[in-house]
């Protein structure tokens, strides 16, 4: 179960975050009773700018929830089929090549799902297996990852990908002034990510290089889920966001990581490569305070949040494709790790 290569794209439109803050000014100032208080929430996320479905002037024009979900599925389609060509002229390998798709999202939903979209688009065999995952949030590209992982074990001769698309700038509610809304508006980004994988005779019968998932673990918690996720109603996505999820960090993810790497024999200290999710500045800040990571571990991480915001399920395999660029030595562990609605987290052990 080898990780080959990770495409990306992203829609055209990019603004920098005090474009951003200016036309949420636009919006909001007058409506809400501190308009400072809304600036300050977007700059404390430390994201400098992020990619937006649509251009910034077109967003006033969307009416409803249905307008909103009509630029998803025609945007999502455009990025999740160049993510996807991307991973694979990087691996070598053709559309025909692919046997089995999963696809996430969690800011749109399509009946026929996008990767259905995405097959005719790109030609992708007739014959293959698709599983679209929605609900998982930003822990299903770590999520994605393991369950591909599983599924290869079972088929070593086949090529798999994962998509990811998140356009979370559609999910915007311009009448919700709560906390959670406005920090969600400062923080998350839209794009896109394909991970290609192969099963172990494959990569073996075409010399393809890359990390090896070696184990995955998921963990459940309980009662937490108001803790993050949506509500989905007449206007759409309204974000459901806890000020206790750094917490869940604190409480849960440190003991988690401690028992998984025990499992597999492997210390803190073996791990060469930690490709963390950008869950916020908070969150990353208490995974520095609490796991036991070398001073820069998370710099890939810390760079995604800070050029790209947080896209969601896409933002770890952002980082994923960042350490593929710049790998540790051969036999190098990584640690893939995300935390999403649930409340959960997943964990991934690569080899290189």
């Amino acid at each position: 179960m080898q990780i080959v290569s990770v495409g990306r794209a992203f829609p055209p439109h990019y603004a920098d975050q005090e474009s951003l803050i200016a036309a949420f000014r636009a919006v909001w100032g007058a409506r809400h009773h501190n308009a400072a208080r809304v600036e300050q929430l977007h700059r404390s996320v430390l994201v400098g700018g992020r990619h937006l479905a649509l251009p910034l002037h077109e967003y006033p024009a969307l009416r409803d929830f249905g307008d909103a979900n009509d630029a998803f599925i025609r945007v999502g389609t455009d990025v999740g089929a160049a993510a996807l060509l991307q991973g694979l002229d990087a691996a070598g390998l053709a559309p025909a090549d692919v046997d089995a798709i999963w696809f996430t999202s969690v800011t749109g939903i399509a009946a026929p799902s996008i990767d259905a979209r995405i097959v005719n688009r790109v030609g992708l065999r007739s014959d293959i297996k698709r599983t679209p995952i929605f609900g998982l949030g930003c822990v299903a590209g770590a999520a994605g990852v393991a369950r591909v992982a599983d599924y290869l074990r079972g088929n070593p001769d086949d090529v798999a990908v994962l998509v990811s698309v998140e356009l979370c700038s559609l999910t915007l509610q311009r009448d919700d002034l709560s906390i959670p809304n406005l920090i969600a508006s400062g923080l998350f980004g839209d794009g896109a990510a394909c991970v290609v994988m192969v099963g172990e005779r494959r990569a073996a019968r075409l010399g393809l290089a890359g990390p090896r998932v070696v184990a995955s673990r998921s963990s459940f918690y309980p009662g937490t889920e108001e803790v993050m996720g949506w509500r989905i109603g007449a206007s759409g996505f309204r974000i459901v966001l806890s000020a206790e999820v750094p917490e869940m960090v604190r409480r849960h993810l440190v003991g988690d990581v401690a028992t998984f790497l025990a499992d597999q024999h492997v210390a803190p200290t073996d791990v060469a490569a930690w490709i963390a999710h950008p869950g916020g500045p908070r969150v990353l800040e208490v995974m520095e305070e609490v796991l036991p990571l070398p001073p820069g571990a998370l710099a890939f991480t810390w760079d995604g949040l800070k050029r790209l915001g947080n896209l969601s399920s896409a933002s770890v395999l952002l980082v994923l494709a960042d350490t593929l660029a710049a790998p540790p030595p051969p036999g190098g562990l990584g640690l893939m790790l995300a935390m999403g609605p649930g409340f959960c987290s997943e964990l991934v052990l690569l080899r290189w």
